[in-house]
């Protein structure tokens, strides 16, 4: 997106802020807590429609701003790649060096076959949508949507860390249905870094791409481990 005809105020900011960010967590708690099902699901759908269109439509329509691709300058792309490789290091390490043997893959096998995942094609696939296509929506939505707000209010240090946390606190939801204590507040941590440094390179570059890039290279990582425990024999396999 292109600078704004008409920038965030501090008013504006607050409301753009209350209208989106309690969404993804509220259609998290009906899909994986509250009324797993069909209820669930479609207020997850429900909810992740509304992360896709209220940005664009609140930029268009309140800012007037006007669509662009967000091209990023002074090398971003590789400085978003150089950080993906980084962040997907850490966890390949982190996995195998530490976590793999404390993990319980049963958990993660049910979830995959209630998502329709349980099979090596249909994860494939799946993993393709979510590194592809789900890392570009929350690039957009946490990083340019939300980080230019908070930016109306904070100093970028603090946008940065804000950004950050709203971006962890759902999906620290959806960890809970998964993970005990310890490994949930392991992730959440691991959430809350990578979504500083995704936001850092916004800051950095003015576009989303390099947040992106780096983004599909860290998904890769997960997707490599959850392709091990759906798929490979475990500790607790015996």
């Amino acid at each position: 997106m292109t600078t704004p005809t008409v920038a965030p105020t501090r008013t504006s900011a607050v409301l753009a802020l209350l209208l989106l960010t309690p969404v993804p967590t509220l259609g998290v708690l009906a899909a994986l807590h509250a009324a797993p099902g069909t209820a669930g699901r479609l207020v997850f759908a429900t909810a992740k429609l509304w992360l896709l269109l209220f940005p664009a439509a609140w930029y268009l329509a309140i800012e007037r701003g006007r669509p662009s691709w967000s091209p990023p300058a002074r090398g971003g792309l590789r400085a978003g790649a150089a950080v993906g490789a980084a962040m997907a290091a850490a966890i390949l390490v982190a996995y195998w060096g530490v976590l793999r043997a404390h993990v319980d893959p049963q958990p993660v096998r049910q979830a995959a076959v209630e998502m329709g995942i349980g099979s090596p094609v249909s994860y494939i696939a799946g993993a393709a949508a979510w590194i592809l296509v789900n890392s570009l929506v929350e690039e957009y939505v946490w990083r340019w949507f939300v980080f230019r707000q908070l930016r109306a209010l904070l100093p970028a240090a603090l946008a940065v860390l804000g950004s950050a946390a709203l971006f962890t606190a759902h999906h620290a939801v959806a960890m809970a249905a998964y993970l005990g204590p310890a490994l949930l507040v392991l992730g959440a941590l691991a959430v809350l870094v990578a979504g500083a440094c995704w936001s850092f390179l916004y800051l950095r570059y003015d576009s989303i791409w390099p947040g992106w890039i780096s983004h599909v290279v860290a998904d890769i990582a997960v997707f490599v481990i959850g392709w091990q425990l759906l798929f490979s024999r475990t500790p607790f396999d015996g």
